[in-house]
């Protein structure tokens, strides 16, 4: 049994070992095909490479010899369209060789021309002088023959004869003088127009006409009542304090504020709107709560002024000159805000002064402050010219914001373009209509003054104020007075008028010369 075994297992190894060496004969031979296969797969390849290389090659080929022919194309192109420009720029070389030669031989002729006119100009000169002396010696024999003759002296004559030729003259010098007065009229009109335009055009301000009232509404009428007070107190020392007339009458619901001062109605106007607030309306509190608006008015006229300046683009500012510009929203000239005003003219001067080449900034300076003065009015005497006058130089401001304070009514000269730009904008932002109104008795007086200015020129028949004394009409008698007179007698009266009448804007002085020529038939 055993020995079946051993056999048994000795048959199943010898099987095994010859299975394995079988196997491993076949694996071999499996190899080998694999390895020729690879190896005609590897030749194939290398065989496609090949073409792949040779069909590269020819095409490079190709390209090169394109690219030859391209280049040698384009480089023909460039040598032909050289050769086109060079010969171009030789042609222009001769040409302007050729205007040189002429031009420096035309130089050379006219210097020669020059020397012999320089010539001829130092003989004339001498020829000249030489007849200057004869003539002042000739002049000088017919002079004594003269004085001799007449028995008057050399001083005496001419005085006559210059008297006689000023009289012969004027109708001469009238006619040159309306020439040129239109020419200059036309141009100065066409060149203010454009500048007014461009003014106005690019600024609108805002316009609130002034009055001389203030309305305080009441919630219930019985705080008139105690407004006025036991025996009257507490109305007493409202007044004494504010400044102001406060009337109280059947009016429902409202009390009247009355004062020519602005700026003491506005206050008077604050604190009796508090006190309402309040209800405790006694003389300790009415002086409590008036103490208290004035501080506030105070700083608030100064935080004004301040964002004025601010606003208009101006460099640092004395502290009283802010306050005081902030004080002038509380003052009006003949029912005009003057600080309504004063901002119009800093921005028309602004404007322009830009136009005409000069500083912006300086002309906004001097346009803001050109009323400063009219803030102190109610506190001091004199001309609010002279008063804004000497409050910038105490704050040294510059001597161009002084010219246009002074300038801007007449009392001096505009002596930059600044200056001028101020007085123009002062009489535009007054001139135009509804800007301002006046009291009938001035207005009047006004009116009267003109017309006895035009009537008391020689030749005159009549004059008339119209247009709101905006234009005055001088009828002249015209067998006395002719065209070119009238011109002159125009000029006369506008500047009479100047001297004497102090007005708002402009006047237009019109001088109407006519000549009726009657007959009848009978």
């Amino acid at each position: 049994m055993l020995t079946e075994l051993l056999i048994g297992g000795a048959a199943a190894t010898v099987s095994g070992i010859a299975a394995f060496f079988i196997t491993k004969k076949i694996d071999a031979s499996k190899y080998e095909i694999y390895v020729e296969q690879a190896r005609a797969k590897a030749k194939a390849i290398e065989h496609e490479a090949e073409v792949v290389l040779q069909n590269a090659k020819l095409k490079v080929a190709e390209a090169e010899l394109e690219a030859k022919q391209k280049y040698e194309e384009e480089l023909r192109r460039v040598n032909n369209e050289f050769n086109t420009r060079m010969a171009q720029l030789e042609k222009r070389e001769e040409a302007l060789s050729y205007r040189l030669e002429n031009e420096l031989k035309q130089v050379a002729e006219e210097k020669e021309d020059l020397k012999k006119s320089k010539d001829e100009l130092e003989s004339a000169r001498a020829e000249m002088e030489r007849l200057k002396n004869e003539y002042l010696e000739k002049r000088k024999e017919t002079l004594e023959i003269l004085e001799r003759a007449s028995g008057l002296t050399k001083q005496e004559a001419r005085a006559i004869i210059l008297e006689e030729a000023r009289e012969n003259s004027r109708g001469e010098i009238a006619h040159i003088v309306r020439k040129y007065e239109m020419e200059a009229k036309i141009e100065a009109k066409r060149r203010a127009n454009y500048i007014i335009a461009q003014a106005t055009t690019r600024y609108a301000g805002e316009f609130a006409a002034e009055r001389l009232i203030n309305v305080v509404h009441l919630p219930d009428d019985e705080l008139k009542g105690r407004i006025i007070g036991k025996e009257g107190r507490n109305i007493k020392t409202l007044e004494m304090l504010l400044g102001v007339d406060i009337i109280i009458d059947d009016t429902p619901g409202a009390i009247i504020l009355s004062s020519f001062n602005l700026y003491r109605r506005a206050i008077a106007t604050r604190t009796i709107e508090l006190l309402i607030e309040d209800g405790r309306i006694q003389p300790a509190r009415i002086e409590e709560i008036y103490e208290k608006v004035s501080e506030e008015f105070e700083q608030k006229i100064l935080e004004e002024g301040e964002q004025i300046v601010i606003d208009l683009g101006l460099s640092s500012m004395n502290t009283e000159l802010l306050k005081l510009i902030g004080r002038l929203r509380y003052r009006a000239s003949y029912g005009q805000n003057a600080l309504g005003h004063s901002l119009e003219v800093a921005y028309l001067a602004g404007i322009m002064a830009a136009e005409m080449g000069g500083d912006e900034t300086l002309a906004k300076r001097a346009g803001i402050l050109h009323d400063i003065g009219k803030a102190l009015t109610h506190e001091y005497t004199g001309s609010h010219v002279d008063i804004g006058a000497e409050l910038c130089k105490r704050y040294k401001e510059h001597p161009v914001v002084i010219n246009a304070i002074y300038a801007h009514h007449g009392h001096e000269e505009p002596e930059s373009i600044e200056a001028a730009a101020v007085c123009a904008a002062d009489t535009l932002s007054a001139a135009r209509p509804g800007a301002r109104r006046e009291v009938l008795e001035s207005f009047l007086k006004r009116v009267k003054d003109i017309e006895e200015i035009a009537t008391s020129k020689h030749g005159v028949h009549h004059a008339y104020a119209i247009n709101a004394g905006r234009e005055v009409r001088v009828i002249v008698n015209a067998s006395l007075v002719n065209d070119d007179e009238a011109v002159l007698l125009s000029k006369e009266i506008s500047e009479d008028i100047e001297k004497s009448v102090q007005y708002p804007g402009e006047i237009k002085v019109n001088v109407i010369r006519e000549t009726r020529a009657i007959n009848y038939a009978r």
